[in-house]
């Protein structure tokens, strides 16, 4: 994210679309604060605000997208596909639970967390976003477990871990054995969710502080698919197997890359980690798989930088085709369960037909620090299907579709592929860690330390993915080359001391954020260190987005030092999560940090950043072996600033249809007839959806007219059912929706209608009502 990025594209017709319940909308309590206090806050966000406003011009990718249609029934094993499961489950038994929950905040009125962009402010919904929770234990001492949280998300944050905490502690003693050291909090890294909810100053900024509601559907959907995991435990099976996908990701900061050595690099087919690596729930009572937890490493920024639809962005979409062919596969049980989570995220991009100029020239992107023409604005990622100018709905379907494309046939093969987990234990460790001026020695006996966090002028440059404003680059390593109207604001902010200058070196600083803590804290120097480890099976949770070198170093450090200790009984598997529990932002190698593109520009802590989180990991592993019995000494705790985090956005008033209207009704019908492949649209009079989320709900649905009766085929979680929120007058508080269903070719012929389902506050009193509206009738041939 980059907090000096704005975008005023022009406006695209786009659908897209997501799910939401009901609304959590108590006001956070908040400290008095003076008036000169609130003059520097007004100020400050002026002047972000003010360095944000940079024109980014409009495109996008599409594509042609096909899902499988499943029934409601599932197929149940045969005596003969049990036998067949259970007799080639040949690991140890684990106690495994599964499941999955909404999270989707306000989809409308509140900026998007990823992308930092001013202008990007929801406007509906594309497809709801979940938290899918894995829960692993040891069936013989159950206190030994820890939980796995895949949340559709840019990352995990320290507020949304906090809360998550709190509500597990409040569910009572029988959930008394979650506590800090075994629960890591993973994001997809979606760019395309509400923000708010973040508990440091910086990302708070665009999205104009912290939002209580946006914070609340997050936590309290992250606890209800523990809950759900938890009720759902049972003796099982874990095995492991890998595959690739060759044409979801590529390096977007490739002349980083190049700067680490050519002997490493020779090691590795690609430049960026192109493995998925999937573990697999099987129930040891009737050899039904319960879900998939996979890894692979792309960025959530297919959808593009105007989209204002809220989605899961292409791992959302790897996440829904998986469990939908899950609902009719004899494999699988029902509430079948599949995440796939961040891995090696830093220096990837799923805009894998490369970086060019949208300028006319049709030339490409420079590879030393992507600009055309000198400036980085015009530079631009294109998804497989840029072509399709629908804000990256098409490409993100499509590389979401690739990676569901690859992991699903290595789950129809996993048996004669697969690896057990064996050995029975289970152990986590948890512990915080200052990085301000963190001290600790390199394996060749030499001390070297980190710094406070800060960020260099490239990361305003911004990425191929979302270039930067301004005159600023990637790939700056002299502060003095740039504007000297950026070095003063630098110094307004904060200008960093020698010391600082020193320890960030080569990277110059443009924002001191580790050291500013007024109002409070902008940015974390207390950071999460965490392991996992399950038999053989090792989770390593990061913070940071690690680049692809940055995380193929640190797995093989912990696998080693796995193998070194005997920590494993079998070849140790080392996956890397993240990111996760608190948002570091990222880390390289010291090679790439040299380079200072956005990746390098974005490493708070230093060129010692990634030396330091190797050797924090291999130095606590003790924690993860069979016999250990005791925890790590906590650490230093990091600031909690949810109580007292500024909220500068506004609340719904109240709502009011058009004058001799009534809410729900339809202003505009359906055509009486459609082909498959058309888009069927319905308008009617509308309330803001920020009154009622509806989580575990939905706000539209398409129903078929089925034997004489109306069943719904189609609702917020089906990818082609696109929810826009319209404000019309805000004095009179009215508005308007518009359904679309673009049908799928897979649509069956018949008889439909569409529902959409909202909620209105009344003006005085307050109070929110529901209702419903339904479209005529329409047939789809």
């Amino acid at each position: 994210m980059r907090p000096f990025q704005s975008s005023e594209y022009a406006a695209l017709p786009v659908e897209e679309k997501q799910e939401v319940d009901h609304d959590a909308d108590a006001p956070v309590t908040r400290p008095r604060r003076s008036r000169t206090f609130l003059a520097f806050i007004v100020a400050l966000f002026s002047l972000i605000v003010v360095l944000g406003v940079v024109a980014v011009q409009t495109w996008a990718p599409a594509s042609s997208h096909r899902v499988q249609q499943h029934g409601d029934e599932k197929q149940a094993a045969t005596e003969a596909d049990l036998h067949d499961h259970l007799s080639r489950a040949t690991g140890d038994q684990y106690l495994l639970g599964v499941g999955k929950a909404d999270i989707t905040g306000p989809v409308v009125e509140l900026n998007f967390m990823g992308y930092a962009s001013l202008a990007q402010i929801g406007t509906g919904l594309r497809q709801r976003i979940y938290s899918r929770a894995f829960i692993i234990g040891n069936t013989a001492t159950p206190t030994d477990r820890f939980i796995y949280l895949v949340i559709d998300t840019a990352n995990g944050d320290t507020a949304i871990r906090n809360g998550i905490l709190e509500g597990l502690a409040a569910l009572g003693s029988a959930y008394s054995m979650y506590d800090t050291s075994n629960v890591a909090v993973t994001g997809t890294h979606s760019h395309s969710g509400p923000g708010g909810w973040l508990n440091y100053l910086l990302p708070q900024i665009t999205s104009l502080g912290f939002s209580k509601e946006s914070y609340q559907a997050i936590v309290d959907g992250c606890v209800l698919s523990i809950k759900r995991a938890h009720e759902s435990l049972a003796p099982g099976y874990l095995s492991f197997a890998d595959t690739t996908v060759s044409d979801a990701n590529i390096n977007r900061s490739l002349w980083a890359y190049l700067a680490n050595p050519a002997a490493e690099r020779a090691l590795y087919s690609d430049d960026v980690d192109k493995t998925i690596t999937m573990l697999r729930f099987q129930r040891a009572s009737d050899g039904l798989n319960t879900g998939i937890l996979a890894w692979h490493s792309v960025h959530g920024t297919s959808m593009l930088e105007n989209n204002t639809h809220v989605s899961g962005d292409n791992k959302g979409v790897s996440s829904y085709l998986f469990e939908k062919a899950m609902n009719t596969s004899s494999t699988a049980a029902p509430g079948f369960v599949a995440a796939f989570s961040q891995s090696s995220v830093g220096d990837t991009t799923p805009n894998v037909l490369g970086a060019y100029c949208d300028d006319g020239s049709g030339t490409m992107c420079t590879l030393e620090n992507s600009t055309c023409g000198g400036t980085s604005q015009a530079c631009h990622g294109r998804g497989p299907m840029f072509q399709k100018v629908d804000l990256g709905v098409s490409s993100c379907y499509e590389i979401g579709r690739r990676v569901y494309a690859a992991a699903k046939t290595l789950y129809d093969n996993f048996d004669s592929v697969a690896t057990p987990v064996q050995d029975t234990s289970v152990k986590a460790y948890h512990v915080f860690n200052d990085m301000s001026y963190y001290s600790f020695p390199l394996s060749n006996g030499t001390t070297v330390q980190t710094c406070p966090a800060a960020l260099g002028y490239s990361f305003a440059g911004g990425t191929t993915d979302g270039p930067g404003a301004f005159d600023f680059t990637q790939g700056d390593t002299d502060s003095k080359s740039q504007n000297p109207l950026w070095v003063i604001v630098s110094s307004i902010l904060k200008a960093p001391d020698d010391k600082q200058k020193a320890c960030q070196s080569p990277k110059p600083v443009l924002l001191d954020v580790g050291e500013l803590n007024e109002p409070y804290a902008w940015t974390p120097n207390i950071i999460d260190v965490q392991s996992f480890r399950v038999g053989q099976f090792i989770m390593i949770v990061s913070p940071s987005e690690a680049t692809t070198m940055a995380g193929r170093r640190w797995k093989k450090a912990v696998a080693d030092a796995a193998t070194s200790s005997s920590l494993t009984t079998k070849i140790p598997k080392v996956v890397l999560g993240g990111p996760a529990n608190t948002y570091a932002h990222y880390v390289t190698t010291r090679e790439e940090y040299s380079r200072q593109r956005y990746e390098g520009a974005s490493t708070l802590y230093g060129q010692n950043e990634l030396d330091a989180y190797i050797y924090l990991s291999t130095s606590n592993m003790k924690y993860l072996a069979s016999t250990n019995t005791v925890k790590p000494a906590a650490g230093p705790t990091p600031p909690d600033n949810r109580a007292n985090s500024l909220n500068l956005m506004t609340g719904v008033v109240y709502d009011n249809p058009p004058l001799f209207k009534s809410f729900g009704d339809v202003i505009s019908q359906p055509a009486a007839s459609y082909a498959r492949g058309a888009v069927v649209n319905a308008t009617f009079v509308g309330a803001n959806p920020r009154n009622n989320f509806r989580l575990e709900g939905t706000f539209t649905a398409v129903e078929m007219l089925q034997n004489g009766k109306w069943t719904r085929v189609r609702d917020d979680s089906d990818w082609f059912l696109v929810y826009t929120w319209y404000r019309d007058d805000g004095l009179l508080g009215s508005s308007h929706v518009v359904v679309s269903w673009e049908t799928e070719s897979y649509a069956t012929p018949g008889t439909y209608r569409i529902k959409y389902y909202g909620d209105s506050k009344t003006p005085v009193t307050g109070s929110i009502v529901g209702f419903e509206a339904t479209s005529g009738n329409f047939t789809l041939a």
